[in-house]
């Protein structure tokens, strides 16, 4: 930096506007400032490029040789900068336009068509795009900017994450296999994890049960063994089934995933698994904002 102070918006919008109109009048009423203040300002910029940038007369204003390079140079470059911010403003201001939406599991999946039905009777200038994600993938998804929105257990930690109102609320039950000794209680608790293999799969169980670099313990102290990893939702079934472990669930799971080889038994001392909308705090546009308000209003009225 040389230490000059940079050019003003305001100034080159008046040199291009007198480089249009070749007229003082005219250029101050185009400005909505006065004619004196328009001279005023091309003065400023004159002494800055230490030459004259108009010749006038009393009855004419032209440019002069630095000054038609000048405006010939500054002319597209302002054009691109003043297309790159409305560009801007559109898409953090507009709704129209594409909005990709991903969602974990079919009581989401359900929700998610609802509410796009509501949005889009809102916002028909807007396509939405559905996808449905493992659990393994919806977060890298998200963050590789592959995924606007994503609907997936609530909360979902990281600076870098927001996360919208709770869509759906479920009591959580255990998948357990169908000749376990849990599968003929009425429920469980979640101390009886201790006496089982919990089966392990990402983004799927409370930070109390998966908090890194710390064995997983009950409330009451007692570790909780861990078993195999899946990466999709019917991998697990299919391990709980087999008799490899147990897994955490919501009540949908009852819903829409029943089978002979797995039992659906409710905890009786969990919070409820809620549901709702996560996005990147970096990416909240309008057209996400816009998105997670018709999701809330379908939840408020029509809950899967």
């Amino acid at each position: 930096m040389d230490g000059r102070p940079a050019v003003e918006r305001y100034e080159i919008e008046a040199f291009l506007a007198l480089a249009e109109e070749l007229h003082f009048g005219r250029t101050a009423v185009r400005l909505r400032i006065t004619t004196a203040r328009v001279s005023q300002i091309i003065g400023k910029l004159e002494r800055r490029v230490g030459a004259p940038l108009f010749e006038r007369t009393s009855r004419t204003v032209a440019l002069t040789p630095i000054g038609r390079r000048l405006h010939e140079e500054l002319r597209p470059a302002f054009e691109r900068v003043e297309a790159a911010f409305a560009g801007a403003v559109a898409a953090g201001r507009g709704v129209g336009g594409r909005l990709r939406v991903g969602f974990v599991g079919a009581a989401a999946g359900q929700l998610l068509v609802r509410a796009t039905d509501r949005f889009s009777a809102r916002h028909p200038e807007c396509e939405v795009d559905i996808h449905e994600v493992q659990m393994g993938e919806a977060l890298e998804r998200l963050r590789a900017d592959r995924l606007d929105v994503l609907i997936a257990c609530l909360p979902l930690s990281g600076a870098d994450l927001a996360n919208g109102p709770v869509l759906l609320s479920e009591p959580r039950m255990l998948a357990v296999p169908a000749g376990h000794e849990l599968a003929a209680r009425t429920s469980v608790s979640v101390e009886d994890l201790a006496r089982t293999e919990l089966l392990r799969a990402p983004c799927s169980l409370p930070d109390h049960w998966r908090e890194p670099g710390s064995p997983r313990l009950t409330p009451a102290g007692r570790p909780i063994p861990v078993g195999r990893s899946a990466a999709t939702f019917q991998e697990i079934l299919t391990l709980v089934g087999a008799g490899l472990g147990v897994f955490p669930v919501g009540a949908h799971a009852v819903r829409f995933h029943a089978r002979p080889d797995v039992a659906f038994v409710p905890f009786h001392d969990t919070p409820p698994l809620e549901w709702g909308p996560v996005w990147r705090a970096s990416r909240a546009t309008a057209r996400v904002r816009a998105f997670a308000e018709s999701a809330a209003d379908t939840a408020r009225t029509a809950m899967p």
